[in-house]
């Protein structure tokens, strides 16, 4: 019995391209909303270190596909029980977005049925993503011809943003939804609490509502009382 897949996702709301913050990264921006929207068909394969936006944009890329009509389907092998069976389990579809490539490297059956996948895409004309955290001869994959394949694909390098752009980009963020946010606080949530902009995004829905029930400003103190409450 094939297990069921998270093939289909209800797409989480701040994972579109208009909430990708994209710093440097215009041109990987472009690429990847280039072939979402229909004007590209390239395939596309992203890497860069966490945090710097790979699986923000593959999953944007499959809403935008989706509104158009598309069938589409993400994969994040990382998160995925039996990688192996999820990859075969693939049917057709105009797009395929999978994420987390290291996560099957070593697994022979992966590595088989991913290329099994690539090749039966490129015979039936669907698109296929890939993000990863290093380019594909370094991914450590034992199938050589996957990683032949992989390294066809148009390559596209993102990096996250420093710390001056995570800033101002946090500062929006919580002006936009009435918290204010001085130098002080950035500093000590830098300091303790690094995390990428979508964990931070997370601890601010956290500060608004504790903000809001509390009836007091987002102060050091205060954010330290949140952090012990939601760790």
């Amino acid at each position: 019995m094939i297990p069921q897949l998270p093939l289909v996702l209800r797409w989480p709301r701040r994972q579109r391209f208009e909430h990708f913050y994209s710093g440097s990264n215009d041109a990987a921006l472009a690429a990847v909303q280039a072939v979402a929207e229909g004007r590209d068909a390239s395939w596309l394969y992203l890497n860069g270190p966490s945090g710097s936006g790979k699986s923000h944009l593959l999953m944007a890329a499959c809403q935008v596909a989706n509104e158009r009509g598309c069938t589409v389907q993400y994969l994040p092998l990382s998160r995925l029980p039996d990688p192996a069976a999820a990859i075969r389990g693939v049917v057709g579809g105009d797009l395929l977005a999978i994420d987390d490539l290291p996560a099957i490297a070593g697994l022979r059956d992966a590595e088989h049925a991913l290329f099994d996948v690539y090749n039966q895409s490129r015979a039936e004309g669907t698109v296929l993503l890939f993000a990863a955290d290093a380019v594909p001869a370094s991914l450590g994959l034992g199938l050589p011809d996957l990683r032949s394949r992989l390294g066809a694909c148009q390559q596209v390098s993102l990096r996250p943003l420093d710390d001056e752009e995570r800033r101002t980009v946090l500062k929006k963020h919580a002006a936009d939804r009435g918290i204010g946010l001085d130098d002080t606080v950035l500093d000590w949530l830098f300091a303790r609490y690094a995390r990428d902009l979508g964990g931070l995004f997370d601890l601010f829905d956290k500060l608004d509502q504790a903000s809001l029930a509390a009836r007091r400003k987002v102060t050091v103190p205060f954010l330290r009382e949140v952090l012990r409450e939601y760790p």
